[in-house]
C-alpha cells in the first residue's frame, strides 16, 4: 500500500516540524546515554581505588607480615569490615607472590589471585573493567606498603559491575520522561505554528502557490504599467520592466535603498511616501508619470506607475487648440468689423481711405511674421512664434522678437526647444495679460554651438522665495486645465534643459516682471 504524501503546506510542515522534533530527540537521548555509561564506569573504577589506596595501610602491612593466611585471621577481619562498610563487592589482600589473605569467598584464602597482580605488585596504581572468580567488576589495585616504604603485597577492591549497569538503566526511564516531555512541548509548538501558517497561506498547496507564483510573475511583467515594491527599510524588493523602462533603471536595483536607486527629488519622495496623496505627478527624464503608493502589512508598500507624457502632450496641444480655434473665432469677428469698415469706405467712394486701411492691417501682422522668420530660420521654432504671436495679439499681449535674436537651422534636437519656448511663451502670456503695456519678449540667439533662451514679460514676476519651487513638479499658481493637472510645464523645461547639461533659471526682469533664462550647450551642429 502506499502511503500518499499530503499537499496542504500546512500538513507538510506539521509532519516535517514533528520528524524533526523526534530526530533531535532521539539523537539527543543517544548522545547523552552513550557518555552516561562510561562516566558510571569511571565513577565505579575511582571508587574502586579509593577503597584500594584506603585500604593499604601500613597497619594492614605488619598484620600481613605478623599473622598467618587464615580464614579467622585478623587480615581478613580487616578486610570483611573495609568491604562491608564501603558496599565493595570484595577486598582482596595479596603477598608479593600473589598469595591471597583475604576474599570474600573464605575457601579462596592461602590461594593465587585470578588475575595478573604485577602491576600492583611493581608499585603502579591500576583501574580497570574485567572478569574474576567473582564475575565482571570495576577494579582498583593499589601496592601495600610496609613502614619503611618497601612493598610487601597489593590490595585490589572489586565494584559489582551489574550495579553500574543498574544505575545507568535506572537513568533510562527518567531520561526517556524528559525526552518525551522534550518531544511533547516540540510537537505542540509544531502544531501551533503550523495553525498560524495556515492562516497566512490561507490553507494553500505547495502547487497552489507555485501557480500563484507564476501568475504573479507573469502580471507583474506582463502589464502595462510600472510596479515597484519597497521593504520595511526602503529597499527596493521588486521592479517589473515597465518600472525600468519608465524610471530608467536595471536588475541591479533591486535590494538597494531608493534614494540609492533614483537619486534626490520629487520622485524618490513620491515612492517613499514622503509626499502624500492619489495620482501624484512626477517627471523621471523626459517622461511624466502619475504614481500611487499603496502601504504594506510587514510595513513595505508597493508603488505603481502609469506613463503619462503622451497624455500631458496632448492636453497641452488640446490648450493650444483651443487657444488658436479661440483666436480665429477673434479674428473673424475683427475681420468682419474690418470687412464692414472696408465695405462702407467703398461705398462713401473714399478709395484712398480703404487702400491705406487694408494696408496698415495686413502689414502688422505680416511684419510680425516676418520679423521672426528673417530671424529664426528654423522652421518649427519659427511657425510656433508666429502662431504664438497671434494668440498674443488676440490677448492684447504684444510678442516681440529682441535685437539680438538670431539663431540658424542647425539645431540637433528642435523639438525638446519647441517644447521649451512653448511652455515659457505660454506662461509669460498668462503673466502679462491685463497688464499695462503687455508685451512678451523672446531673444533665441546662438553663442557657438550653445543656444540661449530668454522669455522676458511685463507680468508682476516671481517672487524670490518661489524661485526654485516653481520648477518642481506640481507647483502652481493657475487653476487646473480641463484635461488635468498644471506644474508640469516649467519642470519639464528644467529636466529638458538639464538632460542637455544646460541650466533654467528665473531673475527679475528690468521692468519689474519675470525673465526665464535657459542655456542649452552643444545644442547645435558643426560650425
Amino acid at each position: 500500500m502506499r502511503i500518499s504524501w499530503p499537499q496542504r503546506v500546512v500538513s507538510q510542515f506539521l509532519l516535517l516540524q514533528l520528524a524533526i522534533a523526534t530526530g533531535i530527540t532521539v539523537l539527543a537521548t543517544g548522545l547523552f546515554l552513550a557518555p552516561l555509561g562510561a562516566q558510571l564506569d569511571d565513577q565505579a573504577m575511582r571508587r574502586a581505588l579509593a577503597i584500594a589506596q584506603t585500604t593499604a595501610s601500613p597497619h594492614v602491612a605488619r598484620t600481613l607480615l605478623d599473622s598467618p593466611a587464615a580464614p579467622g585471621g585478623p587480615v581478613q577481619a580487616e578486610a570483611e569490615r573495609i568491604r562491608r562498610s564501603t558496599g565493595a563487592e570484595y577486598v582482596v589482600i595479596m603477598d608479593r607472590r600473589g598469595v591471597r589473605w583475604s576474599h570474600t569467598a573464605t575457601d579462596r584464602i592461602g590461594r593465587v589471585v585470578s588475575t595478573n597482580p604485577s602491576d600492583a605488585l611493581a608499585g603502579r596504581e591500576v583501574m580497570e573493567i574485567d572478569s574474576g572468580t567473582l564475575g565482571p567488576s570495576a577494579r582498583g589495585k593499589v601496592p601495600l606498603h610496609d613502614g619503611t616504604g618497601r612493598i610487601v603485597g597489593a590490595v585490589s577492591v572489586g565494584i559489582e559491575y551489574d550495579s553500574v549497569r543498574a544505575r545507568l538503566l535506572a537513568a533510562i526511564p527518567g531520561l526517556l520522561a524528559y525526552a518525551g516531555g522534550a518531544l511533547a512541548i516540540g510537537a505542540l509548538a509544531a502544531y501551533l505554528i503550523s495553525r498560524r501558517l495556515q492562516r497566512q497561506v490561507h490553507d494553500l498547496a505547495f502547487s497552489d502557490i507555485a501557480a500563484l507564483l507564476a501568475e504573479r510573475e507573469a502580471m507583474l511583467h506582463g502589464i502595462r504599467e510600472g510596479v515597484v515594491a519597497l521593504d520595511p527599510a526602503g529597499r527596493v524588493r521588486l521592479v517589473n520592466d515597465e518600472a525600468r523602462r519608465l524610471l530608467g533603471i536595471g536588475d541591479e536595483a533591486a535590494g538597494r535603498p531608493l534614494d540609492e536607486v533614483l537619486g534626490e527629488g520629487r520622485t524618490a519622495d513620491v515612492l517613499a511616501g514622503r509626499v502624500s496623496g492619489e495620482d501624484l505627478l512626477t517627471v523621471r527624464g523626459p517622461r511624466v508619470l502619475v504614481a500611487n503608493r499603496m502601504p504594506t502589512d510587514d510595513g513595505g508598500a508597493v508603488a505603481t506607475l502609469r506613463d503619462r507624457t503622451e497624455l500631458e502632450q496632448l492636453g497641452r496641444e488640446l490648450d493650444s487648440t483651443r487657444g488658436l480655434i479661440d483666436a480665429l473665432r477673434a479674428q473673424d469677428h475683427e475681420h468682419a468689423n474690418r470687412m464692414h469698415t472696408l465695405l462702407g469706405l467703398l461705398e462713401l467712394g473714399m478709395h484712398e481711405e480703404a487702400m491705406e486701411f487694408v494696408t496698415e492691417v495686413a502689414g502688422v501682422h505680416r511684419a510680425t511674421a516676418e520679423e521672426f522668420t528673417e530671424r529664426v530660420h528654423d522652421p518649427l521654432l519659427a511657425a510656433l512664434l508666429v502662431g504664438k504671436s497671434t494668440v498674443a495679439a488676440e490677448r492684447a499681449v504684444v510678442l516681440r522678437p529682441a535685437a539680438e535674436t538670431m539663431l540658424p537651422d542647425r539645431l540637433i534636437d528642435p523639438r525638446g526647444l519647441v517644447t521649451v519656448v512653448g511652455n515659457l511663451v505660454d506662461n509669460a502670456l498668462d503673466a502679462a495679460a491685463g497688464s499695462p503695456d503687455a508685451f512678451v519678449e523672446v531673444a533665441l540667439y546662438a553663442r557657438g554651438r550653445e543656444v540661449v533662451l530668454r522669455v522676458t514679460d511685463s507680468g508682476p514676476g516671481v517672487p524670490p522665495a518661489h524661485r526654485e519651487s516653481i520648477f518642481t513638479e506640481g507647483w502652481t499658481t493657475k487653476e487646473p486645465p480641463s484635461h488635468g493637472r498644471r506644474g508640469l510645464g516649467l519642470a519639464l523645461v528644467r529636466r529638458l534643459a538639464e538632460r542637455h547639461g544646460g541650466s533654467a533659471r528665473v531673475t527679475q526682469a528690468p521692468g519689474g516682471g519675470a525673465e526665464f533664462t535657459v542655456v542649452l550647450p552643444e545644442a547645435l551642429s558643426g560650425p
